[in-house]
């Protein structure tokens, strides 16, 4: 690779799985850190990102508000580890993870013997990926198939078939802070191309949030850079769905029976009360969802 400029994240959305590596690395840093992310500190320094600093407290708005999005990547995190725990303790041994952005669970979790753990996201994203992890030498705990896809645009089911998926096998869809980048027809498509390829004994892993200010529309510029980290508007300018007014009842329409969970309530769980609430008057809300296909 001498000579050569490394791979960068693509600008616009990609751009937030920096944010969400720089969240994971600051918990991973803590006594009390609810996961341990050993690579996340990695990507953030390839990137040459400078992040912004949290320990004045919450007495900006803008700060506040980068806490509440931080404790909610935090929270989520911790959710799906434990989800996937259940799932092999039941007998899967596949994970799909759409829009995978810079998710290390396929080399930080203690895989069951005979796994399989599919990305899928970008080849942008997934060669930035690749760069950081081989630097490192990071070795995956299970077999890891990174599958290069435009959700929106590729066949990327066919694309996960040729990759060795077994639709007739248990296998775990996670969709982690995915669903608010796309409008709700697309999230629509996505469902159903996910049921096309599950059957008895899937689960589906997602979480879904609510914004608490009006999205801008499509037609407003997106904001570029890193930059945008900085400054949560810019952030939530990119999400492009409010979210479904009842998150079990859209689910069912796709065929998943959904146990939905607030994430107060696990922050709560699991030891760790946030230390900063979102607005109570606004309609921000973060769900944690653990469907199971009907």
């Amino acid at each position: 690779m001498s000579g050569k400029t490394p791979p960068s994240l693509p600008d616009g959305v990609s751009m937030t799985a920096l944010g969400v590596a720089w969240v994971r690395a600051l918990e991973s840093g803590r006594p009390d850190r609810l996961f341990d992310d050993p690579l996340a500190a990695r990507f953030v320094a390839a990137s040459g990102w400078d992040p912004p600093d949290l320990s004045t407290g919450a007495g900006d708005e803008t700060t506040r508000t980068l806490l509440v999005l931080a404790q909610s990547v935090i929270v989520r995190t911790r959710f799906l580890d434990d989800l996937l725990a259940d799932a092999w303790a039941g007998g899967s041994r596949q994970v799909v993870i759409l829009g995978a952005g810079l998710d290390t669970r396929a080399f930080r979790l203690s895989w069951p013997p005979g796994s399989r753990c599919f990305e899928l996201d970008l080849a942008p994203v997934l060669a930035f990926k690749a760069g950081v992890l081989d630097r490192a030498g990071a070795e995956a705990a299970c077999d890891r198939v990174a599958i290069a896809a435009d959700l929106l645009a590729d066949d990327w089911p066919r694309r996960l078939l040729d990759a060795g998926f077994r639709p007739a096998e248990p296998a775990v869809w996670i969709a982690e802070g995915l669903l608010i980048y796309f409008s709700q027809a697309e999230n629509d498509r996505l469902l159903a191309q996910v049921g096309d390829l599950s059957g008895p004994g899937h689960r589906l892993a997602i979480t879904s949030s609510r914004p608490d200010r009006p999205l801008r529309p499509p037609s407003a510029p997106a904001p570029t850079g890193a930059s945008l980290l900085h400054d949560p508007d810019a952030v939530i300018a990119l999400w492009r769905w409010e979210g479904p007014a009842d998150t079990a009842a859209w689910l069912a329409g796709h065929g998943w029976k959904a146990e939905v969970y607030d994430r107060e309530e696990r922050a709560v769980a699991y030891g760790r009360p946030l230390a900063v609430a979102a607005d109570p008057s606004a309609a921000t809300r973060t769900l944690l969802i653990d469907g199971r296909r009907i």
